[in-house]
């Protein structure tokens, strides 16, 4: 099993902005994959599939991630022909640093018809109740033509029973011209997870979009934040130049207290991070008149600061993936967000190419879990099959800050000109 030490250099400036890279911290390959395969049901369902083109398996790219216990869920989307299943679950513990996928819930659902089953998933998050809300984008192929065949749509599976309890299909008025809904994070405050809402992120048309479960209902709105900057939408990685100019994309929430909890987000092609209070974009009466809520928090990431997923941990610390970087940074959300308070905590420039989505799961203790997927590369064709190309990363969050500026302390915010 391969694992990552992060590189062990104290108090530097760098161009970036950040002041230090944390001492080493233990961080560990789950699985590695030089392309993605999937457990069929025989050898010769296999074969089918591929002779047929069903499966085309440099086409298939690990997009997003959860756990739950003692499994972890992968995504799969549909960007280019030859993606015959789109969710799929893994043991914590296979025998094999490669293992297959195995379709989740199972086979039925990647092969239904009408829009009945999933179509191309892109991201999940689980709330505290053990219901993983699934972002299907319903189209597919992407990277190549294409096709809206299904509305995107959220869909709950209950992770203890594994069955399929709602589907919302989101309104065609909140899907724009070339929506890209690509993000979602879900916000469960009571114990039984009522009062429940989802915050999903359009990164091409710059739009937030929230669903509330109490009634089904949806509401959209736009900010200038949630738009890409011009100079970062330019990216060079490993040597590859290309331009994406995604909008709102990474988002996570802060602690719950005195009723309220922070939103942090940024767009993809973006230096910046932002915040709003979840009382105003949960309140659609309120949020379209509400455009000094959002705030910037602080200071630039830098030229090459672009971030992708996000997420907070119990103790209040963020992590976020740096995809120009190859690597993972953290901030204690209680300090202000400056370049002082900004740093890397983890780095690799061959197994973190693209670290893409990062989520914290529910168990004591916690544990992030990052794909880490080369998507430039892939998607201009550029993947080596002879390499590990594709990684499940996991990062013990309390242990990665330990002497660092991340650590949670107690400080005197009053010391700080900084208000949520």
């Amino acid at each position: 099993m391969e694992v990552l030490l992060c590189v062990i250099l104290a108090s530097i400036a760098t161009s970036h902005g950040y002041i230090q890279i944390a001492s080493r911290s233990p961080i560990g390959t789950l699985y590695r994959w030089k392309q993605i395969d999937y457990e069929f049901a025989t050898p010769e369902a296999r074969q089918e599939a591929i002779n047929n083109g069903q499966f085309i398996q440099a086409n298939v790219i690990p997009l997003g991630i959860e756990r739950w216990k003692d499994r972890v869920f992968v995504s799969t989307p549909a960007w280019k022909k030859g993606v015959p299943a789109t969710l799929s679950s893994l043991p914590i513990g296979a025998p094999s640093e490669s293992p297959r996928l195995e379709p989740y819930p199972n086979w039925d659902w990647h092969n239904a018809a009408n829009c009945t089953g999933f179509t191309s998933v892109f991201r999940m998050s689980i709330d505290h109740c053990g219901v993983m809300w699934i972002l299907d984008s319903g189209q597919v192929e992407a990277f190549e033509t294409p096709r809206q065949i299904c509305p995107p749509t959220l869909i709950a599976i209950n992770l203890n029973t594994d069955t399929v309890v709602a589907r919302y299909p989101i309104p065609s008025e909140f899907v724009l011209q070339n929506s890209l809904i690509t993000n979602l994070v879900v916000d469960s405050r009571d114990v039984r997870c009522r009062d429940l809402h989802v915050y999903i992120a359009d990164a091409w048309r710059f739009g937030l979009i929230v669903f509330r479960e109490e009634d089904a209902a949806f509401w959209r709105f736009s900010h200038y934040s949630f738009y890409p900057e011009p100079l970062l939408s330019n990216y060079t990685l490993h040597g590859l130049n290309y331009q994406w100019s995604d909008g709102l994309f990474g988002m996570s929430l802060g602690k719950y207290q005195q009723g309220d909890r922070p939103l942090y987000y940024h767009s993809m092609s973006s230096s910046l991070e932002f915040v709003v209070a979840t009382s105003v974009i949960r309140d659609p009466a309120r949020v379209s008149n509400a455009v000094g809520e959002f705030k910037l928090l602080g200071d630039s990431r830098g030229a090459d600061g672009q971030v992708s997923a996000a997420a907070v941990d119990r103790n209040g610390v963020m992590f976020f993936n740096l995809i120009s970087r190859d690597s993972i940074g953290c901030w204690d959300t209680r300090k202000p967000y400056s370049s002082r308070n900004l740093i890397i905590v983890a780095q690799n420039n061959q197994t973190m190419i693209f670290p893409n989505d990062l989520r914290i799961d529910h168990e004591v203790p916690q544990m992030a879990w990052i794909i880490t997927n080369k998507l430039p590369m892939y998607q201009f064709n550029l993947i080596d099959p002879n390499e590990y190309n594709y990684r499940i990363l996991y990062l013990d969050p309390v242990a990665v800050v330990q002497n660092s500026i991340c650590q949670p302390e107690m400080i005197n915010l009053s010391e700080y000109n900084y208000t949520f």
